[in-house]
């Protein structure tokens, strides 16, 4: 789950996170009932340094996984309203800052939550997704109900989804009816939600950062004590694939 080291991007990145509060520490009640002892507040990312350090983080994070992966291309980086609204804009431009020649042409594209009747209309707002290569950009898959809408938005452009990117993967197991329930988790193996919707879709998720990644850079700042709570958490809920 771990690795031993981390680019030095991704460490400043979690400094950063922790410094700022976005990155906390505690008892966190979460949407499957689950008690979280760390808790990643994505809405935060709000000031300019911080906004930088985010798009720059999934500028990155992209950029990789296309050297990794010569057949990653696209030309669209669709938004969900309204947390992936900032994050399509901001990371298209570092793209660019990256590397200009392979991402210049990168184009960012929007949903609304209503269609317009008035002015230019429609649903969209951005780049046409009509015969497009198009990659989701949104800040956390917790059940997948957000991007399966996001697939739909897609599909009924005319667009061609190719990948996902989301800020974290907590690397846990979807939860139980059990724990829907708020009997607690029933102990049967079980995928994560990010892992579902790659075998779904059959298409690459990335994250920006994982629970492995967080593990590694608190190791790194002598955070023991949060390693300890995090690796059991991981251990309680660990996915199957």
């Amino acid at each position: 789950m771990a690795t031993d080291s981390l680019p030095s991007w991704k460490s400043s990145l979690i400094e950063l996170a922790l410094q700022s509060n976005i990155l906390t520490f505690g008892s966190y009640k979460l949407k499957s009932n689950r008690i979280s002892p760390y808790f990643v507040n994505c809405g935060l990312f709000c000031r300019a340094k911080l906004i930088r350090a985010i798009s720059e983080a999934y500028a990155r994070e992209l950029n990789s996984y296309a050297q990794q992966n010569k057949e990653c291309n696209f030309d669209v980086l669709f938004g969900p309203a309204y947390k992936g609204i900032p994050l399509c804009a901001t990371t298209a431009e570092k793209l660019a800052s990256l590397d200009e020649q392979r991402w210049g042409e990168v184009a960012y594209s929007f949903n609304r939550k209503e269609v317009k009747d008035h002015g230019e209309g429609g649903l969209m707002v951005g780049e046409s997704l009509k015969g497009k290569k198009v990659v989701i950009i949104d800040d956390v898959m917790t059940a997948g109900t957000a991007i399966r809408e996001a697939i739909s938005i897609i599909d009924s452009q005319g667009g061609k989804l190719v990948g996902i990117i989301v800020a974290v993967d907590r690397q846990e197991k979807l939860p139980s009816q059990s724990e829907k329930d708020g009997k607690g988790d029933d102990g049967s193996l079980r995928g994560s939600t990010i892992g579902e919707v790659r075998r779904e879709y059959g298409v690459p998720v990335m994250a920006v950062l994982t629970l492995g990644d967080l593990i590694v850079g608190m190791k790194k700042m002598g955070r023991e004590e949060e390693v300890k709570q995090m690796e059991a958490y991981y251990e309680q809920y660990k996915p199957t694939d």
